[in-house]
């Protein structure tokens, strides 16, 4: 496991390298370790997106897509003793963004310049080694339920379909924010996400009405935002998306620590993460491969498993990842 963060990141390049690159490339090698229980995953038989989704009922799951956003009145979902034993209600030491600051501020005088004892002394992580990096949470961690929404504008980069969302960071997480948005951001908009061949953009706003927010949220309130939708995240501690709300959840502590299925691949992990929930919001459900090495679809849960009935399916976190 990697150490936190201990200083600012550097502006990113229009098109830096992909560490992760295409995971056709990556070794036979993964960790298959599962996070669930055989019993919970999904029948498989579904092939990997490639034409505008079809939104059918995936196991265990609540009404899903933007279309809910319809039918949202007549939801209504009663969430009834939530199971709060056990978690973690604050965060005991200081955070890597914490830390970050501090050796930004440690490194500068009064008059905002370096100083030259110390300019050489804060790390700067660029934008691949951050999204590289494993940050310490607690998987029991139950934050305080509040949010503050990401400051500025990414415009979309396409001419497809424009999405527009807001990311929202609980308060009290000690992640970086900013890097959320930015991988947010990146990853929806790369061709081998869901804006595949100009067919959808995706736009970051601060204000107005967003079709959906990108919520990245510790353990205890993703389940909460969850249940709303009929969804249970405790079990294995994964992420959602509420679509009888407003909000896709990204769990904090996956964000942070990643699975057993992708290992140290945690940027790749992340990418995943993201495809997997924003999938779901479009009308995408669960799927598995079909044949023994094949990568999984990205609307496998591969945060719970990459073998099923015997197949065995390599982590890929693209929707398209030949692209």
């Amino acid at each position: 496991m990697n150490g936190p963060a201990t200083g600012a990141r550097a502006p990113v390049a229009a098109h830096p390298s992909d560490p992760s690159g295409s995971v056709t490339d990556w070794p036979d090698d993964t960790d298959t370790d599962t996070d669930t229980d055989e019993n919970d995953r999904p029948d498989s038989g579904d092939a990997p997106p490639t034409d505008p989704p079809v939104v059918k009922g995936g196991k265990g799951r609540a009404l899903t897509g933007i279309a809910a956003a319809a039918v949202v009145t007549v939801l209504a979902v009663v969430v009834a003793g939530q199971v709060t034993d056990g978690r973690d209600t604050a965060v005991g030491t200081q955070s890597a963004t914490d830390q970050a600051r501090d050796a930004r501020d440690s490194a500068t005088g009064a008059d905002g310049q370096p100083t030259p004892s110390s300019s050489a002394s804060a790390a700067t992580l660029t934008y691949e080694q951050a999204m590289g990096t494993k940050y310490p949470l607690s998987a029991k961690l139950d934050g305080s339920g509040k949010f503050d929404a990401i400051p500025g504008v990414d415009k979309a980069p396409g001419k497809g379909q424009k999405y527009t969302y807001r990311v929202d960071v609980e308060q009290g997480l000690g992640l970086d924010g900013e890097l959320f948005a930015e991988a947010v951001q990146k990853t929806l908009n790369d061709d081998r996400s869901w804006a595949h061949s100009g067919a959808r953009t995706f736009e970051r706003v601060y204000s107005g009405k967003p079709d959906f927010v990108i919520t990245l949220a510790s353990p205890g309130t993703t389940a909460d935002w969850c249940a709303k939708s009929g969804l249970d995240t405790t079990e294995d501690n994964v992420s959602c998306d509420s679509a009888a709300t407003e909000r896709v959840m990204i769990n904090a502590y996956r964000w942070a620590q990643g699975s057993s299925t992708y290992g140290d691949r945690i940027h790749a992990y992340r990418e995943m993460l993201i495809n997997h929930e924003v999938g779901h919001r479009l009308g995408y459900s669960h799927v598995t491969c079909d044949k023994n090495g094949e990568l999984a679809p990205v609307m496998q849960q591969q945060t719970k498993f990459l073998d099923h009935d015997g197949i065995h399916c390599r982590a890929n976190p693209w929707p398209y990842p030949g692209s």
